[in-house]
């Protein structure tokens, strides 16, 4: 999902970024499989798989649809992104510099540093609770908002400023252990799903399809929950990561990739560490309700301990950790490009503290999934942005990066545009109860249309006034 901003924070992605990269610096396509491998396995894999369960999937909804979804993912990739990443070049922050002018840059950048942070508190969190496990700290109900007691509190906060400090010295060591760590928990999440098969009762696929019916995800929504069908899966598998494929985020990775059909590298991704990693963490969550059915609870640490003892624990401290770090670097940086005399250690520490206080609510991260749809829908309007101004300004006579071709620190319609994406995107969800996991891709459509017109309305304009 969101995780894939581990390794644009390790790699060459803080190179070149005012400039085209250049031919010597693009790489194969081995390099891509094993940073969307790696990227996509993190802590909140374990919070993603049991949402799906309590939100009531049934097994054929969850199994298709995930399919489904993060096929279309990776057709994003390879047919919206790596195209446009492919022909610029460009970071993403420096081409919406030259279509709306810095201030629109340091707009986005607020936007994203928020919304890392609330990201960064579910990763902690999920580390948290793998602490949590052998020091018996009391956990959450599936319904809490609050911690449960004092101990989660500063468990929580505590592993929060541990993860703060090493993203606020630097993450270059984590990094590179994340990317070593990374194929073992794609091995370990495998296991584990195979270790919970005998318990359920599963020891052949005539069983599986059984057992995956009956009581793994058995098709009843908790109270309180949305009820999902196919098409919440699907939107959620395509959307979960929109900011990054239809957002265009990841133009600063396939900037560097020698041909656009390397976006097919998103499949590694998206077969191990979505439609794999939820299904396994679903499968926990179902042997821990089927040794007690009243406990519901969302807990990362204790599902993965109750079947691999140390081995799970160490997984998921270690899943959330190397997420967090990252993210929270990301952060940091975004709040510093708002003033560039803020030191960079004490903003990092400043937007830690702050996700290290969100985590220790856990209502948040038991509604990750809502988190992780709204997060697409803010930042994916200036994906559409990007991509009328790539292949509608010059067919239609319109001048594209205008900002830079005009000289301007700031240029209306892409904020204009954003704004009003947004404005309508909420008026779909009041007046017609439209859910937030199907309202990214009218958002991307709505941005790009406002911002086609209010761009020919305001150059057509320009041109007015400076003829005599």
């Amino acid at each position: 999902m969101i995780e894939n901003v581990s390794n644009q924070t390790a790699g060459p992605v803080e190179e070149f970024e005012r400039e085209r990269v250049p031919d010597r610096a693009t790489r194969g396509l081995g390099s891509f499989l094993g940073m969307f491998a790696g990227e996509h396995v993190a802590g909140t894999e374990l919070l993603i798989g049991p949402l799906f369960v309590i939100h009531g999937v049934t097994a054929f909804d969850l199994l298709v649809g995930l399919l489904v979804g993060n096929l279309l993912a990776v057709l994003t990739w390879t047919y919206v992104t790596a195209p446009i990443a492919v022909r610029h070049r460009f970071t993403l922050y420096f081409q919406l510099e030259k279509i709306g002018g810095r201030s629109l840059v340091k707009i986005y950048n607020l936007a994203n540093g928020v919304l890392w942070c609330a990201v960064a508190a579910a990763m902690i969190y999920v580390s948290a609770t793998a602490v949590a496990v052998p020091l018996q700290v009391k956990m959450p109900a599936l319904d809490d908002w609050l911690p449960p007691g004092p101990g989660l509190a500063v468990t929580v906060f505590l592993t929060g400023l541990l993860f703060t400090y090493v993203a606020a010295r630097g993450y270059e060591a984590l990094s590179r252990f994340a990317n070593v760590a990374a194929p073992w928990m794609v091995v370990m999440f495998a296991v584990f799903g195979l270790a919970a098969l005998p318990e359920l009762g599963i020891h052949s696929l005539a069983d599986f399809w059984t057992a995956a019916n009956q009581s793994i995800w058995p098709g009843h929504a908790a109270p309180g929950r949305v009820q999902f069908t196919f098409w919440h899966v699907m939107f959620f598998s395509w959307f979960g990561n929109m900011a990054w494929h239809w957002g265009m985020g990841d133009l600063s990775v396939f900037r560097y990739a020698k041909k656009s059909s390397y976006g097919f590298a998103s499949a590694a991704g998206m077969l191990f560490g979505h439609y794999m990693a939820w299904i396994c963490a679903g499968l926990l969550y179902a042997v821990q309700v089927s040794r007690n059915g009243a406990d519901t609870a969302i807990t990362p640490g204790a599902l993965a301990s109750g079947v691999a003892g140390w081995a799970g624990i160490a997984l998921v401290f270690i899943a959330g950790w190397t997420t967090a770090n990252p993210i929270l670097y990301r952060a940091g940086l975004a709040f510093q490009s708002l003033h560039s005399k803020w030191p960079r250690f004490r903003v990092t520490v400043a937007a830690g503290v702050v996700a290290s206080m969100l985590g220790m609510f856990p209502g948040l991260c038991s509604k990750f999934l809502e988190m992780a749809a709204l997060y697409g829908l803010a930042l994916c309007p200036m994906g559409a942005i990007i991509f009328v101004d790539h292949y509608f300004m010059r067919p239609f006579k319109l001048r594209d990066f205008y900002a830079e071709r005009a000289g301007l620190t700031s240029w209306w319609p892409p904020l204009a545009a954003w704004v009003l994406a947004l404005v309508g995107c909420v008026a779909m969800n009041i007046g017609f109860g439209t859910q937030i996991f199907f309202l990214g891709l009218p958002g991307w459509i709505m941005a790009g249309v406002f911002y086609f017109f209010m761009s020919k309305a305001a150059q057509n304009h320009v041109i007015q006034e400076v003829q005599p």
